[in-house]
C-alpha cells in the first residue's frame, strides 16, 4: 500500500506496517465481486490488491517499481491466475490493461505518491529519517535528486520548491542551494535536511520537519508524479467500461486539485471545450458521474489506528457510456518537470 505520500517524512522510529489508507471506502466506491476485472494502477506492498482480490475479483495490479513487482510474486503464484502483475508506469494502464487481455475493465484504483515500503527502505533516498544517497528514483534508472540539485539553475530549483512543494521559501532554498554546491555537491538526505533547518527552519507551532515540502518537490520531479497523475486519468477513462468505477486516493492538494478538476470537467460541470478548435465538440458530454459529498476522508477510526491517513482524500466516479474525451496535452505539459514553467495543477 501507498501511504505518507504528500510529505516525504515519517515519524521518528523504525518502519511501520503497511496499511491501506481508506481501504473500505475505496473498496464500496469500486463494488467488486465476482467476475470484474480491476485495475490497480499502485501496487506498492499490495494492500488494495488483496482486498480485492477477496473479494473475488480479478486483478491488473501495475507498480513502475520493479522491487515491488518481485516482492509481489509470491502472492501472483497464490492467486490461480486471478492476479497479473507487471511493470509500468500507471499513465499507460489501458494499454498495460490490453496486453493482458482486457480492452476495457470494471475499476480503477490508484494511490497516489510514495509507498512505506519505500520511505522503509533507507538506501531509496525517500526519507528524513535515514542518511542516504539522494536518489528518490522509484524506478531505479534516470536522474536522481541529487543529479537535480547538482544541474538545475535557481529559477528551476525555485521552480520545482514552489509549484511541486508549496514551499514559502523557494527562492531562498533554492538560492542557498547554488550558492553551497559550489563547495559541496549535495549527495545525501540529511546534508539537503540541514541545509532546508539551516536557511528555512521551521515556524513556532509547526510540528513536520522543514524539509518535508522540499524532499515532496524533489520526489514529485525525479518521478514526473503529476504529469504521470493526468495521464492516469485520462488512461483510466479510455480503459473502462459504461458502469466502471474510478477511486483515487490522494494525499496533498497538487493531486487532489488535478483530479477534482479532471472529474468536474468530465462530469460535465467544468469550462466546455472552444468551438473553434478542429473536431471538439460544441459541448461535452459527460464521461463520468460523481455521486455524493466528495472528497471522502478518514474516519476517526480510522486515523486511530494508522495517523497517516490524516492527509488521505478520495474521489470516485462511475463511467458512462460516452466516448472518452481527447487528453488534455496541455495541461500534461504544464505538470511535466522541465516542461512549462509554472505547471500549476
Amino acid at each position: 500500500m501507498r501511504q505518507g505520500h504528500g510529505d516525504g517524512h515519517v515519524a521518528d522510529g523504525g518502519p511501520t506496517p503497511h496499511i491501506p489508507v481508506l481501504l473500505a471506502e475505496v473498496l464500496q466506491a469500486l463494488a467488486p465481486g465476482p467476475g470484474k476485472t480491476i485495475v490497480d494502477g499502485t501496487f506498492g506492498a499490495g494492500g488494495y490488491t488483496k482486498a480485492l482480490l477477496a473479494a473475488d475479483a480479478e486483478v491488473i495490479a501495475i507498480d513502475r517499481d520493479p522491487t515491488a513487482v518481485a516482492a509481489g510474486a509470491s502472492l501472483v503464484a497464490q492467486t490461480e491466475g486471478r492476479l497479473k502483475l507487471v511493470q509500468g508506469r500507471f499513465g499507460d494502464l489501458d494499454a498495460l490493461a490490453a496486453t493482458q487481455g482486457f480492452a476495457a475493465v470494471d475499476g480503477v484504483a490508484l494511490d497516489i505518491g510514495v509507498s512505506s515500503m519505500q520511505l522503509d527502505e533507507a538506501e531509496r533516498g525517500f526519507s528524513l529519517r535515514y542518511d542516504a544517497r539522494l536518489d528518490m528514483r522509484m524506478e531505479g534508472a534516470g536522474r536522481t535528486a541529487a543529479d537535480i540539485l547538482a544541474e538545475a539553475d535557481e529559477a528551476e530549483l525555485a521552480d520545482i520548491f514552489h509549484y511541486f512543494g508549496e514551499e514559502r521559501a523557494a527562492r531562498r532554498l533554492a538560492r542557498a542551494i547554488v550558492y553551497d554546491r559550489k563547495q559541496t555537491p549535495f549527495v545525501s538526505t540529511l546534508q539537503l535536511a540541514g541545509l532546508v533547518e539551516r536557511v528555512a527552519p521551521a515556524r513556532p507551532g509547526e510540528f513536520t520537519h522543514p524539509a518535508t515540502k522540499t524532499f515532496q518537490a524533489l520526489r514529485i520531479a525525479v518521478n514526473d508524479e503529476l504529469y504521470e497523475l493526468a495521464r492516469a486519468l485520462s488512461a483510466a477513462e479510455r480503459a473502462l467500461k459504461p458502469g466502471g468505477r474510478l477511486a483515487v486516493v490522494t494525499f496533498h492538494s497538487l493531486e487532489d486539485r488535478i483530479v477534482k478538476q479532471f472529474l468536474a470537467k468530465r462530469a460535465g460541470r467544468g469550462e466546455a471545450p472552444s468551438r473553434r478548435l478542429p473536431g471538439e465538440p460544441a459541448a461535452v458530454i459527460p464521461t463520468f458521474r460523481v455521486e455524493g459529498r466528495q472528497p471522502i476522508v478518514a474516519s476517526a477510526e480510522e486515523l486511530a489506528r494508522n495517523s497517516r491517513a490524516r492527509p488521505a482524500k478520495l474521489r470516485w466516479a462511475e463511467r458512462t457510456a460516452a466516448p472518452a474525451l481527447a487528453r488534455d496535452r496541455a495541461l500534461e505539459a504544464s505538470l511535466r518537470f522541465g516542461g512549462a514553467r509554472g505547471g500549476q495543477a
